[in-house]
């Protein structure tokens, strides 16, 4: 048998762990012998979540697998089958155990009156789980027409019915036409129905259902613009109900859908998306509020703070993490909102039973071992050193953070019978691990370089080939030789953007209905800034290890405004990190009401007692009161250059670098920020990569097999 091919991973995030997972794949037999190079004493990239005092799971932000993840619940679903069928001591967890199903999303807008109201809507269980084997081809142009066609129709009968006040005759909506109908084509059907002025009843509302039921069940036999007349008029009759209810919330709530789905049908109808090559990549040089302007929508919706936390907060949109700059490729936008709502499966939010680290990262890194994947921990990747003829690469310059005693660092431990991996690193394992701990040594932290000794790899003495699956943000610092060689690179890392996040945690004494949260647990958007998401985490309570758990812990998470480029002061952390400390302390005492009136005094400012201590879980009388309190929580403002999220501003995706370049002999690249079929910063992206970075190295997976890769 020949050598195996020596593939250096760098970086421990989703994408190069996937990269890992598939080269690693028992089917290969052996042919690829994998090390994973990571800075620090954890897996996980901005996924990474450690366990702090009293067992909390802390984590880089909020984390929501969404059931349209396929390729990333596929990749979960063989590991946990795999830890299921091989010996070893491991939790026999299924994956359904490690996720929980959450039909619910909630968004919030202002009610005109100073205040918010809130909206949580119950999204139904649709068929099979993510990870199934995908059938009917769901991914098409013409697929999401339908469902958005569907959606629509439920949409104008809602907000008719609720703005007629009549009762939704039975089976009027859904009436067929009667056998003896006369057959007219579309264009007749539509003149007539609009000629008689009949869209403002319901039984005129169905019969325009039927219309666009023919229409996209065959759109390319009929010319769309008899279509794009009735689209305008459903606009125009919807808008007449709307005025005459404007100052009803639940009216503006319901229209806003009707305009949004009315007016991407409409969009996609003129643009003629789905007989253009380049698909939904066709409108990614403009906003998505703009391409919906462009198309009709009224300022009403786009200024919405519905719109606005549906699409944008969930992904920091927002250009420099500045709240007046909301920026989101059309074509991305519109993508994952498809893939969002019309191709779930199973629940539409999935939510982990732990921490990130705990379900993906300790399951993957267990498996990934037991397959004979080596580990180098405290490995810091400091430059690519390309050859002298640029064609490939030919070293990997790092810093050695630090030894371990004996043998290989062992990262896990053990939280209520679940490994994880801890908030800080194992210090009784490293050479001067206590003069580590007391001088405060961050080893994750980009500003702390303090290392044990420098390590270069070669290629042929210590490495084949390199998969660089570290965030975009590091590429300037880490990849200086390939920006300054080349261009593409170079215009990559200038035009794909990133924006630091900013998180904090909450465990609470009281429980949601006892301050004052009125509906089922939530995972919300949309709220005020500079912490416009929020998520009930009621699920982790039993992970933990309180002596005396606490009754709710919250996740609220937004982009962060933070200066230009990475400033060189050493203090950057910890200035970053207490902006996050004032500004939830000040959201908490200003901004918390509306979501949890019960949790704000009769005088106003937040009820700092309702805060669990871990140091006081033991009985000890609490040190701190009052806003201190809040100094027993967990925050974090995500600013080292890995950790910053990748944007999807209008125009860049055509600066994206694809896995499957080959430039370079011996290098692939992996992570959210490549061009991999789905240019989002998510979990599904990620693995999307990954697993076309193994592709590019094995051949295997088969780019067929990479769900949603070829999406229009």
């Amino acid at each position: 048998m020949s050598e195996p091919i020596r593939v250096a991973v760098i970086g421990g995030g989703c994408a190069a762990l996937t990269a890992a997972f598939e080269q690693s794949r028992p089917e290969h037999g052996g042919r690829y012998r994998i090390t994973v190079y990571q800075q620090g004493w954890r897996l996980g990239g901005k996924g990474a979540s450690g366990r702090g005092p009293a067992g909390r799971v802390e984590e880089h932000g909020l984390h929501v697998w969404m059931g349209w993840y396929e390729n990333a619940f596929r990749l979960l679903r063989d590991c946990y089958g795999e830890l299921a069928a091989s010996p070893g001591a491991w939790p026999a967890l299924h994956w359904r155990d490690a996720f929980l199903p959450d039909p619910y999303i909630g968004v919030t807008d202002r009610d005109g009156r100073g205040g918010w109201s809130s909206l949580l809507a119950y999204l139904p269980q649709r068929p099979g789980s993510p990870g199934d084997p995908i059938t009917g081809g769901p991914f098409t142009i013409a697929s999401y027409l339908r469902s958005a066609v569907e959606l629509l129709l439920a949409a104008l009968r809602d907000l008719h019915v609720y703005a007629s006040g009549a009762p939704d005759a039975a089976g009027a909506w859904d009436r067929a036409p009667p056998a003896d109908a006369p057959v007219r084509s579309l264009g007749q059907q539509i003149d007539a129905l609009i000629s008689f002025g009949r869209l403002a009843t319901l039984a005129g509302l169905a019969e325009a259902g039927d219309i666009l039921r023919r229409f996209f069940a065959r759109p390319a036999e009929h010319p769309p613009g008899p279509l794009l007349v009735l689209l305008d008029r459903l606009t125009t009759t919807a808008r007449s109900w709307i005025d005459t209810l404007a100052a009803d919330g639940e009216a503006r709530r319901r229209w806003y859908m009707v305009d949004l789905v009315l007016t991407a049908v409409r969009g996609m109808l003129r643009d003629r998306i789905a007989f253009d090559p380049r698909g939904l990549d066709a409108i990614d040089h403009l906003d998505f509020r703009d391409w919906l302007r462009l198309h009709g929508a009224s300022e009403l919706t786009l200024a919405s703070d519905h719109f606005r936390g549906g699409l944008y907060d969930l992904s920091f949109a927002y250009a420099g993490g500045d709240p007046d700059r909301p920026s989101f490729a059309a074509g991305e936008a519109l993508r994952a909102a498809c893939r969002m709502f019309f191709t779930y499966r199973g629940s539409f939010f999935w939510k982990m039973r732990g921490g990130m680290g705990d379900v993906v990262f300790a399951p993957l890194y267990e498996v990934l071992r037991r397959r004979g994947v080596e580990f180098r921990f405290f490995h810091r990747l400091d430059n690519v050193q390309l050859a002298a003829d640029a064609s490939h690469v030919a070293g990997l310059e790092m810093s050695v953070q630090a030894e371990t005693l004996r043998g290989d660092y062992r990262p896990l431990v053990e939280v209520a019978g679940m490994p994880c991996w801890p908030a800080e690193p194992d210090f009784d394992q490293l050479v001067d691990g206590a003069a580590l701990r007391a001088a405060g040594w961050q080893p994750e932290s980009f500003w702390d370089t303090r290392r044990a000794k420098p390590r270069t790899l070669r290629v042929r003495d210590d490495f084949d080939l390199v998969v660089l699956g570290v965030g975009l943000g590091a590429i300037p610092h880490v990849c200086r030789e390939l920006v300054a060689r080349d261009a593409r690179w170079r215009a990559m890392t200038e035009r794909v953007a990133t924006v630091a996040t900013q998180s904090f945690q909450l465990w609470l004494r009281a429980d949601l209905a006892e301050l004052g949260w009125p509906g089922p647990s939530p995972s919300l958007c949309g709220y005020a800034k500079p912490f416009d998401t929020w998520a009930d985490m009621p699920q982790l309570i039993d992970v933990e290890a309180w002596r005396h758990p606490p009754r709710a812990i919250a996740y609220f998470c937004g982009a962060l405004a933070t200066p230009p480029g990475t400033p060189d002061d050493p203090d950057h952390p910890a200035v970053q990190r207490e902006r996050v400390r004032r500004a939830a302390i000040a959201f908490l005492d200003h901004q918390i009401q509306p979501l949890w009136p019960r949790a704000v005094r009769p005088g106003g400012g937040f009820r700092w007692e309702l805060l669990a201590d871990a140091a006081t879980d033991d009985g000890t009388a609490p040190v701190h009161a009052g806003p201190e309190r809040f100094a027993t929580q967990f925050w974090t403002a995500n600013i080292n250059p890995s950790d910053r999220y990748v944007q999807s501003l209008p125009g860049t995706a055509a600066y994206r670098i694809s896995p499957l370049d080959a430039t370079y002999d011996n290098l692939t690249i992996a992570g959210d920020w490549t061009a991999c079929g789905l240019n989002v910063g998510c979990v599904e992206a990620a693995v999307m990569s990954g697993r076309l970075a193994a592709h590019a190295i094995a051949q295997s997976p088969a780019l067929a097999d990479i769900i949603g890769y070829d999406h229009p």
